[in-house]
């Protein structure tokens, strides 16, 4: 089969316009090229597509039987992950992975939030800024959402970003008036509305899911621990950066059987709910044995070395050829494009 890869690399030499993390998404030509090579050995050709007009222009000229699509979308628009499966349906083109509605929605915390909330699953207290909001009324509208609560600690993050973009240590803030300094400036960073949430302290987990409809399956839950013990820790984009050296990696995540069975149930709730495809990665807070939905990753990263979902597979027994090539299965079986097994074939 001719599969074609639809990505965004991130650029070698960065402007020094906006934030610093504004390609944080983006892979690196590594992590295209073991995606590619992982293909190959599995005996498809394939062909790389990038993004944006190189994209339509390549798929409209030879179009492949099939799209691997890992594409983030440029800019700061909530819709960005969905521009490339809307394209590749206009044209009837198979893809792997969500469809354009569950990318857009996703991609929106506070939206995502919303709807996973309306299907039992336990999310955060929060609300969200607009970004033409005067900053004046910031702190009086922080203070109308969470006035009940003394001590209360707050969580601040851009609305539609991902990869901890515009999460850092200062992210976490304990008064009305830094958390409007902060939504100002993130406001400022990344022109888009700013999710206030309470900080859920307690246990930062992962859940890989793998799968469609009601044959999706846990590929395992990941705990992420610090590695300087720290009760107010957040998995900011610093640690993210340094990971090696700031956290370790739990998987299996070692935790009560009755709390991990919640978390099973949320994710797999979260996952129908937001109508994920093939592959999610979904990310819970664990306050009281109750897992918190944080957001969930229709896109997740597959760097071989660094991503979380491929850390959380060898954790769980899964090499990186063996994930992709459970992915994949699941795309091809869903579109229509599996092979027929050959005859005699043990399946």
């Amino acid at each position: 089969m001719r599969i074609g890869i639809a990505f965004d690399l991130a650029p070698v030499a960065r402007d020094d316009e906006g934030p610093d993390d504004r390609f944080e998404e983006y892979d690196k030509p590594q992590t295209i090229e073991s995606l590619a090579q992982t293909l190959r050995e599995e005996g498809h050709e394939v062909v790389l597509l990038g993004d944006g007009r190189e994209l339509l222009e390549k798929v409209l000229a030879d179009p492949p039987d099939f799209v691997w699509n890992v594409a983030e979308g440029e800019g700061v628009g909530r819709s960005r992950e969905a521009r490339v499966p809307a394209a590749l349906e206009m044209l009837g083109i198979p893809y792997s992975g969500s469809d354009p509605l569950t990318m857009a929605v996703a991609l929106e915390k506070d939206v995502a939030k919303r709807l996973v909330g309306t299907h039992g699953v336990v999310t955060p207290r929060g609300v969200c800024l607009s970004p033409e909001t005067s900053a004046d009324r910031f702190k009086s509208i922080l203070e109308d959402a969470f006035s009940s609560d003394v001590g209360l600690s707050l969580i601040l993050k851009p609305v539609f970003e991902g990869s901890s973009k515009g999460i850092r240590a200062h992210s976490l803030v304990r008064s009305f008036s830094e958390a409007a300094a902060l939504a100002r400036q993130l406001v400022a960073d990344y022109h888009q509305p700013i999710l206030v949430e309470e900080f859920i302290a307690g246990d930062e987990v992962t859940v890989g899911v793998l799968g469609n409809g009601s044959q999706a399956e846990i590929l395992g839950a990941m705990r992420i621990r610090p590695k300087v013990r720290n009760d107010q820790f957040i998995y900011s984009l610093e640690v993210k950066r340094d990971w090696d050296d700031r956290v370790a990696y739990e998987t299996p995540a070692q935790l009560d059987a009755a709390v991990l069975e919640g978390l099973y149930r949320s994710t797999l709730a979260a996952f129908s709910a937001l109508g994920c495809r093939d592959v999610a990665r979904i990310d819970f807070r664990i306050r009281g044995g109750v897992p918190y939905f944080i957001e969930a990753n229709p896109l997740p990263g597959l760097a071989p070395d660094w991503s979380d979902l491929v850390i959380l597979a060898k954790g769980m027994g899964v090499s990186y050829r063996e994930l992709i090539g459970r992915i994949l299965a699941s795309a091809l079986e869903r579109t229509g494009k599996a092979r027929p097994m050959p005859q005699g074939a043990i399946p």
